[in-house]
């Protein structure tokens, strides 16, 4: 297998460098949080359903609001995530919010020299895998780390949303879909903070559906469950309108396609 650690190193110093402007933005709004707000939305609430006294094990958990948000809800929750600065971040909102969950640092491919248990629910979220380089050996950690009959979920921005140039006016296609070598690129400014001073080398990856989906399934889950949202839940992309529902659609285009979808599976 490719040895990947400069690109997920130099991914974790950029992660380590958002954090700070994260936990500022109105973006994530850590204020409200603090005061009970939750940082999960419908789609995943309605899909994972009552958590109550169930493990949880939530992976590339960023700062932890939602990690936190699931124990709030009555999850026995613990956080993975790369960056150092993000892992330091969840520990002292634990602490401050008086909600108890478990933070390990580490990259995801890492994780077995850190933890060596089973959980009834795997959760990711938004902005996860494409931070990943081989989802074969995603999916075997997340077989591995799910009780026989436990629940995987995913919830995610679509393959689509990357093919075409921003902002979202033209339409025209910049990428393949099945493009899923290393792409390199340089992030200025962040989607919680677009004029945050940042500018640092990133890799990333993208990945089929198909790709995804089948090394679920080659690793043993069950798919129950397969959407996808023309939409998305959060105003991090260009020329997006908030519509009557809630959601975040692109502006002035009468044609939908997907910009979310998720995935239910279980463990056999």
């Amino acid at each position: 297998m490719k040895d990947y650690t400069k690109y997920i190193e130099t991914n974790r110093s950029l992660w380590n460098q958002k954090t700070p402007f994260h936990e500022k933005s109105s973006f994530y709004n850590v204020p409200e949080f603090k005061q009970g707000a939750c940082s999960l939305n419908p789609p995943e609430l309605k899909a994972l359903g009552d958590v109550t006294n169930k493990t949880l094990l939530h992976l590339q958990c960023h700062f932890g609001m939602d990690t936190l948000s699931w124990a709030r809800r009555g999850a026995i929750a613990t956080g993975v995530d790369l960056s150092d600065e993000a892992i330091k971040l969840a520990r002292s909102l634990s602490t401050e919010i008086n909600t108890p969950a478990d933070f390990i640092r580490c990259n995801l491919y890492d994780l077995p020299e850190h933890l060596d248990k089973q959980f009834d629910i795997v959760f990711t979220s938004y902005g996860t895998i494409g931070w990943l380089p081989n989802m074969n050996q995603w999916a075997a950690l997340i077989a591995k780390y799910l009780k026989p009959g436990g629940t995987f979920y995913i919830i995610e921005f679509h393959q689509l949303v990357w093919l075409f140039e921003k902002p979202f006016s033209s339409f025209k296609i910049v990428d393949s879909y099945f493009h899923n070598g290393t792409q390199e690129e340089t992030t200025v400014g962040t989607y919680a903070q677009r004029d945050a001073d940042i500018n640092h080398q990133t890799f990333y990856w993208n990945h089929s559906m198909s790709s995804v989906i089948n090394a679920l399934i080659k690793n043993g889950l069950e798919i129950n469950e397969f959407n996808e949202y023309p939409f998305s839940c959060y105003d991090c992309l260009d020329n997006l309108e908030q519509r009557e529902d809630g959601y975040w659609y692109v502006k002035d285009f009468p044609h939908t396609f997907p910009m979310m979808f998720s995935i239910k599976a279980t463990k056999k």
